[in-house]
């Protein structure tokens, strides 16, 4: 950080993206009432940016505007200036995004509101310029603009702010009680085919986003109804991404999004819920279709969170940067002459033509290694010394000064790579994948909670911040099934009990159903909404009604599946509207529209019959099913003829007690 500057009240955080600005002429104050106390006292508006430390356009408003004087005199002048990182306060993102889509029809980081000192907006937008240029206002130019409406015409403002928080109000009290039908499934279904790029996978044109969760749909959309479509989409989909420059060919992991149609140039950024969401789903897709790419994409997915985005405390730091030394994917890009220097012509020539490097690049001059147009794509792991030369680029590309880390330790998204640790550890028998799930659960059932028991959201350097919101809650539980599933260790299935159980008390409506955002212990916002759309990540809300109905068959305990069943019968209007945004929702409806599977097995986790009846199930696209593995001796189950016994559950009756792999498979084979 630079010495020679004065620091402001950001120096005090935590959050990396709020100390990005410690150093910005600009007087910042993170969310606090003392902000907003000010702005009341001195008659200011609210100059509210939110944003995260990994965002490419975050650093340019600040590089343009944040650490410009001239702007920074405007807005210690006429404004009250508050920064948010959207990843420790998502309650206050949401509500704000919420207001910038209503205003503008869009929405994205950073994110710029101007409002009134009573938390009320009035005005919203994206990334704006210093100076207006093409048309594009200047963030200058509005500023005064704004100041002037202030002093000169507030009723309008006002008017302004008050139809914003009407409508938002409606939103959040608009409830639509229909229920969910099967249909809603085919719908979702054919709105996805009727914009799918056959070309290229993923879902329309450019940006596009990877969102696995509708990769998971289309998994199981094909299983209920063996529609070939729904399985090659979701293969085209999972291989055009790899094959394209959002894989990082070197050193492995998912960059954000593709800005094109081809996920050949990516935003650089990495995020751990992207990875783990992945991780989870090309995993899914090698059980459905024992395809060895599938499998080998997840395992260095794996590798890559382990290697560069792992704690020594165990816990999953949060992303990656875009940029590096101020050039947006400087880390990640190469000159062929560069390539043929470091491997030698031969090779060099070899890697090139594999990963169509050439003297004329890709990206700006550069290239982006990829295999879009390499159609031998699935066999390049089998061209001699390719992994060989790979390493070698990848140890001198670890010389570079290498993109920026966050390293805060967020809830929500390590419960995510949990599950995908836990799940893909199981399936592929990887114990280094389930002792990184078990470390970071571990870290996190210790590390982030309050004396009380309050789940926390945010760790960093010692320090947990923010109570847990939705996602925290859903995310975590979700890993914490997984990893019971995989080690069988009771603890975390009790864990997962309490948090749901946590998780009712604080989130749940028992009025309109679903859960909210924030708890009601939480800071009282402008509004309290509920989240159930999926967009780039499964919303809470779909998470919970999945995990709900796997801890209900788990324990047995009817109350989850019953609170499920009333999200089910609410939100059908909502989900009506644009089925096919609400994916993971549709997935859970599958599973309980469906009946989970439980499958207890009486014996020891390493009883070789044991193991040879958990490979049946591992090695299967069952998502239906959850595992669950019982002493003799229970009273509910108990071994026959002093072997391994499986019993198969569907709903609250099982089937005769099993000693036999081949008869476990004829049953299974039934339910499915």
């Amino acid at each position: 950080m630079p010495t020679n500057k004065q620091a402001n009240r950001l120096i005090y955080e935590k959050s990396p993206y709020l100390l990005q600005h410690a150093y910005n002429p600009v007087d910042w104050f993170p969310w606090c009432e003392a902000a907003f106390e000010k702005a009341k006292r001195e008659d200011k508006p609210v100059f509210l940016s939110i944003g995260y430390s990994t965002c490419h356009w975050c650093h340019k408003i600040e590089r343009e505007s944040f650490e410009d004087e001239e702007v920074a005199d405007i807005l210690n002048k006429y404004y009250v200036s508050i920064k948010v990182d959207r990843e420790e306060r998502p309650d206050i993102d949401h509500i704000y995004m919420e207001v910038c889509q209503l205003l503008t029809g869009s929405g994205g980081w950073p994110l710029t509101i101007i409002m009134t000192p009573n938390k009320e907006p009035f005005f919203a937008g994206t990334y704006f310029p210093k100076k207006s240029i093409y048309g594009y206002r200047g963030l200058t130019d509005l500023l005064k603009k704004i100041s002037d409406a202030w002093r000169n015409q507030r009723d309008e403002l006002l008017n302004s702010a008050k139809s914003i928080i009407e409508a938002l109000s409606r939103e959040e009290y608009e409830v639509r009680k229909n229920a969910i039908n099967e249909d809603m499934i085919y719908k979702a279904y054919n709105s996805i085919k009727s914009s799918f790029d056959e070309k290229y996978g993923g879902i329309g044109r450019a940006p596009k986003f990877p969102m696995p969760h509708n990769i998971m749909f289309l998994l199981r959309y094909y299983k209920m109804t063996r529609e070939d479509k729904a399985l090659q989409m979701a293969i085209k989909t999972l291989e055009s991404m790899y094959r394209g420059g959002i894989y990082d060919h070197i050193g492995f992991g998912f960059s954000r999004y593709s800005t094109d149609e081809k996920w050949l140039v990516p935003h650089f950024e990495k995020m751990l819920y992207d990875n783990a969401l992945l991780m989870y789903a090309y995993t899914e897709a090698y059980q459905m279709t024992k395809r060895v790419l599938f499998k080998d994409i997840a395992i260095q997915i794996g590798e890559y969170v382990m290697r560069e985005m792992t704690s020594p405390m165990g816990a999953f730091y949060s992303a990656e940067d875009a940029d590096s030394e101020g050039e947006e994917g400087k880390f990640y890009i190469w000159d062929k002459e560069e390539i043929v220097g470091i491997l030698g012509k031969e090779d060099g020539e070899l890697f090139c033509k594999v990963y169509q490097i050439t003297n004329k690049g890709n990206f700006e001059g550069k290239n982006i290694p990829n295999l879009i147009d390499n159609e031998s794509f699935k066999n390049v792991c089998k061209v001699e010394n390719i992994a060989a030369l790979k390493n070698k680029l990848f140890e001198y590309r670890k010389k570079r000064v290498h993109p920026f880390k966050d390293d805060k330790i967020l809830t929500s998204w390590n419960g995510l790579m949990i599950a995908a640790m836990a799940f893909s550890g199981r399936v592929y028998g990887n114990m280094r994948f389930i002792d990184a799930a078990i470390k970071a659960a571990d870290f996190i059932i210790k590390n982030l909670r309050r004396t009380d028991g309050r789940l926390m959201a945010r760790y960093r350097e010692g320090s947990i911040e923010h109570l847990a919101y939705l996602d925290d809650y859903s995310f975590l539980i979700w890993g914490l099934i997984e990893l019971y599933q995989a080690v069988f260790d009771e603890k975390y299935l009790d864990e997962a009990v309490q948090l749901a159980d946590d998780m009712i008390k604080l989130f749940h409506d028992p009025v309109n159903n679903g859960f909210f955002i924030y708890g009601n212990d939480g800071e009282k916002l402008i509004t309290r909404p509920k989240d159930l759309y999926d967009g780039a990540i499964p919303s809470g809300n779909s998470v919970a009604a999945n995990v709900l109905l796997k801890l209900s068959g788990l324990t047995e305990k009817n109350k989850y599946e019953d609170i499920v069943n009333q999200m089910f019968d609410t939100f059908g209007g909502t989900v009506h509207k644009h089925p096919e945004g609400y994916t993971h929702f549709l997935s859970a409806y599958m599973l309980a529209k469906k009946g989970g599977m439980k499958i207890v097995f009486v014996g020891e986790n390493d009883d070789k019959e044991v193991t040879e009846m958990l490979k049946l199930v591992n090695n299967n696209f069952f998502p239906d099913i959850t595992i669950a593995i019982k002493k003799n001796g229970d009273n509910n189950y108990t071994k026959i003829n002093d072997r391994t016994t499986a019993y198969v559950c569907i709903g609250r009756s099982c089937s005769l007690p099993i000693n036999d792999i081949y008869e476990l498979s004829k049953v299974i084979s039934k339910h499915q």
